[in-house]
């Protein structure tokens, strides 16, 4: 027992150690466990001794993992996603797919190591991108929700991946039908359970927030045994069970107290692959491991850039979702490891997959943060991209002889309420906007419209800045914002700027640079609770008449929202 302790003690203090001095210089956590187990394991002090105990650690942690990723998953949310989401990500598993059992085959791999390489190249890092986009305010751009759809599919696919390979080594068409019927029995309890059974339980396990901690892990258990019993892993049983209690009111609840337990054993899972590394044939994985890190950081975006495009997007949102997507996965450690404990692949393969996906997390971690910066530099390349889209061409509403008055940068959001005020005041206003599901819709509105990137020195010059008296822009990007005020001052003098920033060091930056006045949509929002308090500190009925007025706005804007790529 003293041996456990010690071990379990050992991989939680290194692991705290190392992710705490990555989180004062801001990178990813993920590759720095991993390197706590390099440190503690064969490698490195070889200090840990009862690898048995701390595999079956990590495999529960692995099911605390999908677990949560369940509770978070709201499967009505993917009527939301959008077209582009939903048959992007399918063309981009599959390229990858198939491109990665091209290079695997040419690398001369063994069968089951082609599916299992195919698989590791198909799927991005949800839990790495989410927590960079978050840190920089991203996830309600247009490129952030993009990623955020194509995340949510890739980690269902993964699921599915994860199950399949239980059948690898005794596959047969029999074998699937049986195992696919196996998996739909186990989902329709789920299901029945989660509509009906559920809802009354957690109703009376909320009043004791023990008791509601307790039946949600026993929740989780019971459906990663009968996951075990009908020869699946427990992990997916435990995914279908956090998917099952998804939709109840207390998932929140329960994810919240889930949470430290999943980050815990998690934490284990990730320290125990830096263990599992073993460089005794490190000379024989360089040219593999070159060849799957251009696949992942240089293929898959172009491919990804390819199917944006296709779709109308412009060249930067296409940029950075793609350059947000060039990594491994958690999930393809996940699976790796689950191969490797079932035998189908080597201890060899598991370091082929831990180094690249060490590697392509940490580029990331750059290319999305410096991913303006490198799209200043390379945005004009892209051009090309644009041109295989003829729906971007369409996509304007604009008469050559209009006498427009404002322009309105970003349609959605801030800018819904700034044109029914633009409405009201009877201003001529054009509309530019980068989501070709809005321009659409403002098209059929007869709406004065152009679809573009306001970063893209070209569109700007296609506005008639010299009649305008104002210009608006509620996108949050500071390098756009720089671009627009100073070709609005080239052109007029006289015109009045407002623009968005998140951050009140580039409002009061925006502020030097010439706007004359800056959204901090926070500082907005606390305003506007100010003037609500004062209007209603005498009279209670006002606050009801506000919140009826709230109401209905809030249901208008529901019906108008037209980006299929909502935040999930």
């Amino acid at each position: 027992m003293s041996n456990i302790f010690f071990d379990i003690g050992i991989m939680i203090i290194f692991a705290t150690i190392l992710g705490y001095i990555g989180r004062l210089l801001k990178q990813p956590l993920i590759p720095l466990y991993i390197l706590a187990g390099v440190i503690i394991g064969p490698l490195g002090f070889g200090w840990i001794t009862d690898s048995e105990t701390i595999r079956t650690m990590s495999e529960i942690g692995i099911a605390f993992l999908l677990f949560v990723v369940g509770l978070e998953l709201d499967l009505r949310k993917l009527k939301d996603v959008g077209n582009v989401i939903i048959a992007g990500s399918v063309i981009q598993i599959i390229t990858m797919f198939f491109a990665g059992l091209v290079i695997g085959i040419l690398l001369g791999f063994a069968n089951e190591q082609l599916i299992y390489l195919s698989l590791i190249v198909s799927f991005s890092s949800t839990m790495v991108v989410i927590k960079l986009l978050s840190d920089k305010n991203e996830l309600e751009t247009l490129h952030g929700r993009i990623i955020i759809g194509i995340l949510l599919m890739e980690d269902i696919f993964a699921i599915l991946a994860l199950s399949i390979i239980q059948t690898l080594s005794d596959f047969s068409v029999l074998f699937l039908i049986i195992a696919i019927f196996k998996a739909a029995g186990l989902m329709l309890i789920a299901y029945i359970t989660g509509k009906y059974v559920f809802p009354t339980i957690f109703k009376f396990a909320a009043r004791s927030q023990e008791i509601l901690f307790l039946i949600a892990i026993t929740t989780c258990f019971s459906f990663g045994i009968m996951s075990f019993l009908l020869g699946f892993s427990i992990a997916i049983g435990a995914f279908i069970a956090g998917v099952a209690l998804a939709n109840l009111p207390y998932n929140m609840e329960i994810e919240s107290k889930v949470r430290p337990l999943r980050d815990f054993l998690s934490t284990i899972f990730f320290v125990s692959l830096g263990m599992a590394l073993v460089l005794n044939k490190m000379s024989l994985m360089i040219i593999p491991l070159i060849a799957l890190i251009g696949l992942i950081v240089i293929f898959k975006p172009i491919i990804i850039t390819l199917i944006l495009s296709f779709f109308g997007y412009k060249r930067k949102t296409a940029f950075m979702t793609s350059t947000s997507l060039a990594q491994s996965s958690e999930f393809s450690l996940i699976i790796v490891a689950q191969g490797m404990y079932l035998g189908h692949i080597s201890q060899d393969f598991l370091s082929l997959a831990t180094i690249l996906a060490i590697t392509t997390i940490t580029i990331t971690t750059y290319f999305i943060k410096f991913d303006n910066q490198a799209y200043q530099k390379i945005g004009g390349f892209l051009k090309v991209f644009e041109k295989l889209s003829k729906k971007s061409k369409e996509l304007e509403f604009v008469d050559e002889n209009s006498k427009y008055r404002v322009i309105l940068v970003g349609y959605d959001r801030i800018g819904y309420t700034i044109s029914k005020s633009l409405d009201k005041l009877k201003k001529d206003y054009l509309v530019v906007d980068f989501n070709p599901d809005i321009i659409k819709k403002l098209m059929s509105k007869k709406q004065p419209c152009l679809y573009g990137d306001i970063s893209d020195v070209e569109i700007i010059n296609r506005l008639r800045l010299e009649q305008v008296e104002l210009v608006v822009s509620t996108i949050p990007d500071k390098h756009a914002a720089k671009l627009l005020i100073k070709k609005v001052k080239e052109k007029n003098l006289h015109a009045l700027i407002i623009v968005t920033t998140l951050r009140i060091e580039d409002a009061l930056e925006m502020y030097e640079e010439g706007a004359d006045y800056v959204i901090v949509p926070h500082i907005l929002g606390g305003h506007q609770v100010n003037i609500l308090l004062e209007s209603i500190s005498d009279d209670i009925d006002k606050l009801i008449d506000t919140k009826i007025s709230h109401i209905k706005e809030l249901k208008e804007r529901k019906e108008h929202t037209v980006g299929k790529t909502k935040t999930l």
